[in-house]
């Protein structure tokens, strides 16, 4: 098994070439052959020291991309796991965030938009030596660290863990002060890129009170549009309002007290939230590992929990939606953000009750059932688009997580049958960015790396007993 490089094959057929055989469990299914070609994919993405998303549109180092990358390299490589992680948070910066984007400074200017060159991170007091972003993503990392030391234990492991354990603290602590604009116990997202759902309908509302720069829309050429068909991808006015708000928080020196007065785009998310609760319960997993106390991280995912059901869940239409702080009113859109929060092992039943029904409604499922993967929006709404970026598409990262969390509540049921239609995507079309939610079409960047990671993590785990964090 190749260190580093591209296995056996050519990049472009480990790219394009999708499996034979069908899905997990499934009549003619061959789950070795979609191993082989995950850990492919997987493979040809290492980058000496983490995963790259894809040798195309992503060539950088992303957050929330390498956390479920870790996952995937536990069950093949488990130190790859940890370099990964490890490498990520040497870029962490001295306030505790993570950066959304760590840029390999061996690549041209201009590789990719927006490079260093339009971040400026260096200009910021809090940033590291390395060039970074100065957003942050939804913080699963905690969730993968576990995962990965629960998957294959060992003492470089556990040395890993006490080496990460600050840093996931830190992370934590950075997300619950200076991030909680609202007041309430949430943390806020200052860009739809936050949230990881960039594109999302849930952002339409936020999105446009924002008045996009001219002159930063004169100023860029997007990179999205020549991998991928334009009518996949956001809108140039979308574009041009991600990069004003980007050089709004650039230009306030990325320092979160001021966030409140001048910041344009302040939303508090399910997702994200949900990911800094679950963060809390690994942390409380972990702790005894490092001879910490995980009294505290108990009592701060319980608070978490309890402000996501006060503040985002909406009785009137039985699921949670993002809060809109420059308003004060939850979003309408019905996304698939809104499933997040069964993630949570201590959400109340009342709301996983409500949150399944979502899940299994015309909206999400079919029929009561869970036999076809969720789409990132809802089905029935007359702006669903699924063929464009987080309008409508299937992706591997959200089915998982929705899929863990069904399993925690004793769902086994529906879990089966969206792991095995998420094996079907990659073998009808390999492991793509993402899908289209009914034919199962190859989406966006090709040999992406999450997708292969968490397809490894899918196949080892298909008839495991439910997860506990």
């Amino acid at each position: 098994m190749s260190t580093g490089g591209p296995p056996d094959g050519s990049p472009d057929e480990v790219r394009s070439a999708p499996p034979d055989g069908g899905a997990v469990d499934g009549p003619g299914g061959d789950v070795e052959r979609l191993r082989r070609v995950a850990v492919a994919t997987l493979e040809a993405n290492w980058e000496h020291d983490h995963t790259v998303p894809s040798r195309t549109l992503y060539p950088h180092q992303w957050s929330w991309d390498s956390a479920f990358m870790a996952i995937g390299w536990a069950h093949l490589r488990p130190e790859y796991a940890w370099r990964e992680l490890e490498s990520l948070f040497r870029a962490q910066w001295a306030d505790g965030r993570v950066p959304h984007i760590v840029f390999n400074p061996r690549l041209p200017v201009g590789a990719y938009f927006p490079g260093p060159e339009f971040w400026a991170s260096e200009r910021a007091e809090a940033a590291p030596t390395i060039a970074t972003s100065g957003l942050v993503q939804p913080p699963v990392h905690a969730l993968a660290a576990w995962l990965a030391y629960r998957r294959a234990p060992s003492d470089p492991a556990r040395a890993a863990l006490r080496r990460l354990y600050p840093r996931l603290v830190a992370q934590q602590r950075y997300l619950a002060t200076r991030r909680d604009v609202g007041g309430a116990g949430l943390a806020c997202v200052v860009h739809p890129w936050e949230s990881g759902l960039d594109n999302s309908p849930a952002w339409d509302a936020p999105m446009a009170a924002v008045a996009a720069d001219e002159a930063v829309m004169r100023a860029y050429r997007r990179h999205d549009t020549a991998h991928a068909p334009a009518a996949h991808r956001p809108t140039d006015l979308d574009y041009a309002r991600y990069v004003t708000i980007v050089a709004s928080y650039r230009d306030g020196g990325y320092r979160d007290a001021e966030l409140a007065r001048r910041h344009p785009f302040l939303v508090e998310c399910p997702l994200f939230n949900a990911a800094a609760g679950a963060a809390e319960h690994a942390l409380a997993a972990i702790a005894p590992l490092v001879d910490a106390d995980p009294g505290p991280h108990r009592e701060r995912a319980a608070r978490i929990t309890e402000a996501l059901v006060r503040r985002l869940y909406d009785p009137a239409t039985g699921t949670f939606q993002p809060r809109d702080l420059r308003t004060g009113r939850l979003v309408p859109a019905r996304t698939v953000l809104g499933l997040a929060p069964l993630i949570l092992p201590d959400l109340p039943a009342s709301q996983v009750t409500a949150v399944v029904a979502e899940a299994c409604s015309a909206r999400f499922g079919v029929a009561g059932r869970m036999s076809r993967p969720l789409p990132s929006y809802d089905r029935t709404a007359p702006d669903f688009e699924p063929l464009r970026y987080w309008r409508g598409p299937s992706w591997m990262n959200i089915n998982w997580l929705v899929r863990r969390g069904l399993l925690g509540h004793g769902r086994a049921d529906l879990a089966t049958g969206l792991g095995r239609s998420m094996a079907e995507l990659v073998a009808t079309a390999g492991c793509h960015e993402y899908f289209h939610p009914d034919t199962g079409a190859g989406l966006g960047s090709a040999a992406f790396g999450w997708t292969a990671a968490l397809l490894l993590d899918l196949l080892a785990d298909e008839r495991a007993p439910a997860p506990a964090i």
